[in-house]
C-alpha cells in the first residue's frame, strides 16, 4: 500500500501532506468510522476523531479534527490494534505488552474495574513461572464488549462481557481481568483468534476450530443454536485443516490450507455468499453451494461491526458479499480492488478497518511507479533481451543496481556491455519477463504454476529475496496432489521454509497424500537422507492415526482394511 490509499478514508482528509508522508500505520474504527489511530515512522502515536467514551486515549473526552498525541503509547513500538463497539481499544506492542482504553461498562479493558479509561493502561497478563515477567502476547482481538489475547505459547486469555459465554467462562458474569480459556483448549496450541459480536473462534495448530459464546444464528458452526460457555469443537470440519477464521457480526468464514472457503452463521444480508439468506449452523464449502469465480482463496476478512464478507481470489482480486453499500449481495462479487482495505472502505457500512493498514512511503511509491512505467519501454531502454524470439526492453543501469548476476555480466568491459541486444534461452519468455519486471517493481506478475521455474531462476542467479517470494507463491498453490513433488523441489533448492510447510501439510492430509502419484515417485525424486526423513515422519503419523482409528472403530470392514492395507503401509514407511 502507499499513502495515497488514505484518500479512501474521509477522516484523513485534513491531514497535512508532510505529516502523511511520515505515517507508518493507521486504523479506522468507531460506530460511524469517525475515530482513527496513527503510528508514524518514528513510533509516535496520534489519534483523531469523535472520541466516544474516551476511545482516542488522549486523556480527555474532547473530539479533535487534527492528530493529537497519545503520549503513553509513543515509542512503545506498536504492532497492531483491535477495537470493540463501545468503543474500547487494545494496542499490542512488539514486546508482547497489551494496553487498553475507552469504553469499559462490561470490564472489557481488563483492569478490574468498569470505569471508562481515558488513557491507555497496560493490561496485567498472568505471570510466567519463576518470576520471569508477564506472558508475551502475539495477537489480540475484540468483540463488541469483550477482549481476547493469544500468547506465544498458544494460550488464550479473555476478559469483558460474558453474558453468552464469549470469554469462555461457565460463570455468566463479566470478567474483570484476563483469565485463561481452558476446558477443551487445555493442552492445545492456538494459532489464530477472531471475535464476533458476542462470540469467539480459535484455530488450533493442527487445523481444528473451536468456538464459544452466543450461537443464536449458528455462528459457532456446531450444528445447533445453543450458546456455549466453554470452547466447543466444530465437529463437521474434522479432517479439514483450517488456517484462518474471520468473524463478522454473527457469521464466520474459515480458510483451509488448500485455499477453500467454508461459511456458517447468520445470513440475513447474504453474508454467507450461498445465494440465499438462510442461516447455517453447520459449515458449508462455499463452492459446493454456489459457483463462484474466486478460484483458490488466499485471504479472508470480516469484522464484528457489520455483516460483510471479503476474500482475495486468484490473481489478487478482492470479492465482496453481504451488506454492501446498503444492499444485500448474496454471492461473491468481484470488486475493482486488489486490497481488502480499499474494498471495505468502499463497500462497508460503517467504513472501518478489519485490521491496521500498514503504509509505504510516498517517495518509495513514486520511484517504483516511475520504474514500473519504464520497464519494457523501447523509447528509453538501452538493452533488448530476446527470449523465444520475443523482445524485452530494459535498462543496463537498473539491472546492474538490482541484480548481482547482471552487475557481474556488465563489468570489466565484457562483450555484453557494448551490445544492445542479448539472446537468452535458459528460461521461458513469460518467466524471464516476470523476473525482469520484478527487478523494476518488486512485484511478481506470474501465474502460480510458473513459480517453480522462477524459483529455478532465482536459485541460478543467487536472488535470495526473489527465492523467498517464489516460496510464498508455491505455498499458496500447494495441494494434496503436488505436495510430495514440492517437497522434492524444496530439497533440491535447499528451501527449508518450503520443506517444513510441505511436511506439515502432508501430515494434515496424510491418508490422501500417500495415495498420490507424486508420493509414489518420491523414492526417485529425492536423495536418500531426505527421503528417509519424509517417509519416517509421514509413516509414523500414518501408524499412529491408523492405530487410533482401529481402536475407536470396530467394524469388521474397518478392521480388515486396517490389518491388510493401512498398517503394513504405515510401518513400511516408518522403517524406511
Amino acid at each position: 500500500m502507499c499513502t495515497s490509499d488514505l484518500r479512501s478514508w474521509p477522516i484523513f482528509s485534513l491531514l497535512e501532506p508532510e505529516f502523511v508522508s511520515q505515517i507508518h500505520m493507521v486504523v479506522v474504527y468507531g460506530n460511524l468510522g469517525n475515530e482513527a489511530l496513527i503510528v508514524t515512522r518514528d513510533k509516535m502515536v496520534y489519534a483523531l476523531g469523535n472520541n466516544i467514551a474516551g476511545c482516542l486515549g488522549t486523556g480527555d473526552a474532547h473530539s479533535t479534527l487534527y492528530p493529537k498525541k497519545v503520549e503513553v503509547l509513543c515509542e512503545k513500538d506498536i504492532k497492531t490494534f483491535a477495537y470493540g463497539s463501545g468503543p474500547h481499544v487494545l494496542a499490542l506492542t512488539n514486546e508482547g505488552e497489551v494496553y487498553s482504553w475507552g469504553h469499559n461498562g462490561y470490564c472489557e479493558l481488563g483492569n478490574g474495574t468498569c470505569n471508562q479509561g481515558l488513557i491507555p493502561t497496560q493490561v496485567n497478563m498472568p505471570i510466567l513461572g519463576s518470576g520471569l515477567g508477564m506472558k508475551r502476547i502475539i495477537d489480540i482481538a475484540c468483540g463488541s464488549h469483550h477482549s481476547v489475547a493469544l500468547t506465544e505459547d498458544g494460550e488464550v486469555y479473555a476478559w469483558g462481557q460474558n453474558n453468552c459465554g464469549q470469554v469462555g467462562s461457565s460463570i455468566s458474569t463479566n470478567q474483570g481481568a484476563p483469565r485463561q480459556v481452558n476446558s477443551n483448549l487445555a493442552g492445545k496450541k492456538v494459532v489464530y483468534i477472531s471475535c464476533g459480536q458476542t462470540s469467539t473462534m480459535a484455530v488450533i495448530e493442527n487445523g481444528e476450530v473451536y468456538g464459544w459464546g452466543y450461537n443464536g444464528v449458528g455462528q459457532l458452526g456446531i450444528g445447533n443454536y445453543v450458546n456455549q460457555m466453554t470452547p466447543c469443537r466444530v465437529g463437521s470440519l474434522i479432517g479439514t485443516v483450517i488456517v484462518k477464521v474471520a468473524c463478522g457480526y454473527a457469521h464466520t468464514l474459515a480458510l483451509t490450507d488448500e485455499g477453500k472457503l467454508y461459511v456458517w452463521g447468520g445470513n440475513s444480508y447474504g453474508q454467507l455468499g450461498i445465494g440465499s439468506k438462510t442461516n447455517l449452523c453447520n459449515p458449508i464449502m462455499l463452492n459446493h453451494q454456489v459457483k463462484h469465480e474466486m478460484g483458490r482463496v488466499s485471504d479472508i476478512a470480516a469484522l464484528h461491526y457489520n455483516h460483510i464478507s471479503a476474500a482475495v481470489g486468484e490473481g489478487g482480486r478482492v470479492y465482496m458479499w453481504g451488506h454492501c453499500r446498503g444492499q444485500s449481495v448474496t454471492t461473491p462479487t468481484a470488486t475493482p480492488f486488489s486490497n481488502v482495505h480499499d474494498a471495505l472502505a468502499c463497500y462497508g457500512s460503517p467504513s472501518v478497518m478489519h485490521k491496521p493498514l500498514v503504509l509505504y512511503l510516498n517517495e518509495e511509491s513514486s520511484i517504483l511507479d516511475c520504474l514500473g512505467t519504464a520497464f519494457d519501454d523501447p523509447l528509453t531502454s538501452d538493452l533488448t533481451i530476446q527470449v523465444e524470439g520475443q523482445c524485452i526492453h530494459v535498462h543496463k543501469a537498473i539491472l546492474k543496481i538490482r541484480c548481482p548476476y547482471f552487475r557481474t555480466m556488465f563489468q570489466n568491459n565484457w562483450a555484453e556491455n557494448n551490445q544492445s541486444i542479448i539472446e537468452h534461452d535458459q528460461f521461458s519468455y513469460i518467466v524471464y519477463k516476470a523476473f525482469l519486471k520484478y527487478l523494476y517493481t518488486d512485484v511478481i506478475d506470474l501465474p502460480v504454476e510458473k513459480a517453480i521455474e522462477l524459483l529455478d531462476l532465482a536459485n541460478a542467479y543467487c536472488e535470495s529475496n526473489l527465492k523467498k517470494h517464489c516460496i510464498r507463491m508455491i505455498k499458496r498453490g500447494i495441494t494434496v496432489a503436488n505436495v510430495a513433488y514440492l517437497y522434492s523441489i524444496a530439497i533440491e533448492y535447499n528451501a527449508e521454509e518450503l520443506e517444513e510447510f510441505c511436511f506439515k501439510f502432508a501430515l494434515n492430509h496424510m491418508t490422501a497424500v500417500t495415495q498420490t502419484e507424486n508420493f509414489a515417485k518420491l523414492d526417485e525424486n529425492t536423495d536418500n537422507a531426505p527421503r528417509r526423513k519424509w517417509m519416517k515422519v509421514v509413516g509414523s503419523a500414518a501408524a499412529r492415526t491408523s492405530a487410533m482409528c482401529f481402536r475407536t472403530v470396530h467394524s469388521d470392514e474397518t478392521s480388515q482394511l486396517f490389518l491388510s492395507c493401512i498398517l503394513p503401509l504405515a510401518f513400511h514407511m516408518s522403517d524406511k
